[in-house]
């Protein structure tokens, strides 16, 4: 009975979320674009010419947002945006999409032979994994994830590219923070407006890697 009541409230409250309506105006898949919209607009990152990894793109909002910022005349990306995910994804003009799960060595190869050679300035990651409710299992699960997406952008990443990933405040939320700012000269927390108040996500944004791999890449390409 309770859970009937909750799935009640959830469905009220989605229904009546400005935010939802406001996606609904403009277009977006998902509320979530203007929790991406308000941590670029923060750390003003993302221009055209940028190379984007979207991991964990479905059902596309973030994608969206960032097409947006990166069409150049004529409605043509001006950059390049590569997005993956467990699920299919409608997709969306100019973004490179393959479906694929990010944990499976085969599909980090596939992401690294659609990359290139090309050095990466913006990591973008609203990837979840799915929580049994289990506190310790679901921190290792959470963290695993931020681990996979901090690995991809040690290796990938511009000296002055940055990463901005979904966590969870709770077990292992100090040790995520930790790993990252070992990697990374500047690590911030944010909890845009559009995240409910209810939820324990927060959205980590690191920039400057201090041991950046892709730095020799750079210099030979010139």
């Amino acid at each position: 009975m309770a859970k009937k009541k909750f799935s009640k409230d959830w469905i009220h409250q989605h229904i009546n979320d400005p935010y939802v309506k406001l996606a609904q105006q403009k277009g977006y898949r998902a509320r979530a674009a203007f929790k991406l919209i308000e941590i670029l607009d923060t750390e003003k990152l993302l221009k055209k010419g940028d190379v984007v990894v979207d991991l964990g793109s479905a059902p596309g909002s973030w994608s969206q947002v960032a097409r947006e910022r990166m069409v150049g005349p004529g409605g043509v990306v001006d950059g390049r945006i590569i997005a993956l995910d467990l699920l299919p994804m409608e997709p969306i003009a100019g973004v490179e999409f393959f479906e694929g799960d990010f944990r499976d060595d085969e599909v980090l190869q596939e992401l690294e032979r659609r990359l290139g050679n090309r050095a990466v300035d913006l990591v973008i990651s609203d990837m979840a994994p799915n929580l049994s409710g289990v506190g310790a299992a679901d921190s290792a699960r959470i963290q695993h994830v931020c681990d996979l997406a901090l690995e991809f952008a040690c290796a990938h990443l511009k000296p002055n590219g940055a990463l901005i990933v979904k966590a969870f405040h709770g077990s292992g939320f100090s040790q995520i923070v930790q790993s990252f700012k070992q990697h990374f000269r500047r690590v911030v927390e944010r909890k845009p407006k559009a995240s409910r108040d209810k939820s324990s996500e927060t959205f980590l944004v690191a920039r400057d890697l201090k041991n950046p791999a892709r730095q020799a890449d750079d210099t030979v390409a010139g």
